[in-house]
């Protein structure tokens, strides 16, 4: 029966998808050798055909070999397709014939290539990831200036430390150092009517995101009767489906009734806590302990001590409290400044794992062309301005690509990816540009040694390389001495040209 069936209905199918793949491997040849190499494959087949039926029926392990003889055919096709580039003979006539492909592994259009690559593939990595973009936006960070965090001395800049009667009381008082104040505490609070979904909500006063500068979508006016609530991105778009027009509509946090009155951008927060939203209260509905927002004037700025100020203040019981005043420079600061300070780390570092010396000494009198060292110089800038890209976006795919990840720990991966990437990337860009003939951007191959180890000071002893294209000789030595302590470059003269005719580099 399964005789019958391959018989009827699988063998035509399998014989047309064998003739099919023959076809195909019959493009991959030269031109002028495709119609004889086809003719020859059909031919086998059919003589592998015959060999592997039996009985006038094929099975399933003969229609595998004569699957495993067409696939052969690619690679006759491809050895044929490497002989006749390295010939530089034949019919393949065209700028495929033109373009050799020796000449373009190893060379300085390969190597840019692949960084390109690289490059293509880690910024894509950051767009996909949310997390990613929210972090290396840099409107994200984008605060009104002269804003300071009022806080106890006692503790963390995380911590809740300022009563709501605090702020009541300094807002009623008059100010020299500050024009203006906000108050916000965070509390888990219930919002819709499923009581499972717990969110953390900020309790603020309605001053504090005009003051902070965050950015508000699909804003819409709210009465004086409820309460206005602000939705984060994430909020919006998880519980909400993204829909704009929930904006307007009322909405339980808690016990309470409030109207949506807007959508804050993803990662537009910079102040200790995550909330999902902001439920904008008037002061004196206002309770509990919690931060304090301040705007400095210009008495106030000039008391700042770098990021920080002290500030004694009376507190609602006319007594003194000891607080400080901290920056916002900090909290604004970005990934960008994180991966500047690891790129100048790695900078700084580099000299102590490499040479910088890129070792151009030569045996004759010849000189390179201005054209051909100002392309060497800009062979090794475009690396170099390929590399820091990609350490960047790199470096931001492994801090954030996942929610869960805290933002200390992601700046932490960040730095120490960062100067990783970049402390060797700049390493293996020297050892590259070291490696590469002055004269056609290839590099070097085929090491031989040359010398004794035990004749290091009296003759040459070293690793000597041979550029394909026989331009030059590269001399590496084993032990460095005061007369051969970098190497060396030779240049070759025209008699060596018949060495290298058939290389296809020019």
């Amino acid at each position: 029966m399964t005789r019958l069936l391959i018989t009827s209905f699988v063998e035509p199918g399998m014989h047309a998808m064998h003739v099919g793949l023959l076809k195909v491997a019959s493009v991959l040849t030269p031109r002028g050798l495709r119609v004889e190499w086809r003719r020859e494959w059909q031919a086998e087949l059919w003589h592998v055909r015959r060999e592997c039926a039996g009985e006038g029926a094929l099975t399933w392990q003969a229609e595998r070999t004569l699957t495993a003889f067409c696939l052969g055919a690619f690679q006759d096709a491809l050895c044929l397709r490497r002989d006749d580039v390295r010939k530089g003979v034949g019919s393949t006539a065209g700028w495929l014939s033109s373009l050799r492909l020796a000449s373009f592994k190893g060379s300085a259009v390969q190597c840019v290539f692949a960084l390109v690559v690289v490059l293509a593939v880690s910024w894509g990595l950051s767009v996909a990831l949310p997390g990613v973009d929210v972090e290396s936006h840099p409107a994200r960070y984008r605060v009104n200036p002269n804003l300071i965090l009022i806080q106890a001395t006692s503790v963390g800049d995380s911590a809740a430390t300022i009563t709501a009667r605090n702020f009541e009381a300094w807002k009623g008082r008059r100010q020299k150092y500050f024009d203006g104040f906000a108050f916000y505490r965070m509390a888990r609070e219930t919002v819709g009517n499923d009581a499972r979904t717990r969110l953390e909500v900020a309790h603020a006063s309605t001053s504090l995101l005009s003051l902070v500068g965050t950015p508000v979508r699909f804003r819409a006016a709210v009465d004086g009767d409820l309460p206005a609530v602000i939705l984060s991105d994430g909020v919006w778009r998880r519980d909400f489906g993204g829909d704009p027009h929930v904006v307007g509509s009322v909405v339980w946090i808690g016990r309470r009734e409030a109207r949506i009155a807007g959508v804050a951008p993803a990662g537009a927060w910079r102040l200790p806590g995550k909330p999902d939203a902001w439920l904008l209260e008037s002061d004196a509905t206002l309770a509990g302990v919690g931060y304090v927002v301040a705007h400095l004037t210009k008495m106030g700025q000039a008391e700042m001590l770098g990021e920080r100020v002290h500030i004694t203040a009376n507190n609602s019981d006319d007594a003194d409290d000891d607080l400080w005043g901290v920056s916002f420079a900090e909290r604004t600061r970005g990934p960008q400044g994180i991966y500047r300070f690891a790129i100048f780390l790695a900078l700084l570092a580099l000299p102590a794992i490499t040479s910088v010396s890129m070792g151009e000494y030569s045996f004759n009198a010849h000189r390179l062309s201005w054209g051909k060292k100002l392309t060497r110089w800009g062979f090794l800038l475009a690396k170099i301005a390929l590399l820091l890209p990609i350490v960047y976006f790199v470096s931001l795919d492994l801090a954030y690509w996942s929610t869960g990840i805290d933002a200390v720990s992601s700046q932490y991966i960040q730095l120490l990816s960062s100067f990783v990437m970049c402390l060797f990337g700049m390493r293996w860009i020297l050892l590259d540009q070291r490696q590469r003939c002055p004269v056609c951007l290839r590099r070097v191959t085929h090491p031989a040694r040359v010398g004794l180890a035990s004749r290091t000071f009296l003759a040459w002893n070293g690793t000597e390389l041979m550029c394909m294209g026989g331009h030059t000789l590269l001399h590496v030595p084993e032990l460095p001495t005061s007369w051969f302590s970098t190497q060396r470059w030779l240049y070759l003269d025209t008699s060596w040209d018949f060495l290298f005719a058939g290389s296809g580099i020019g």
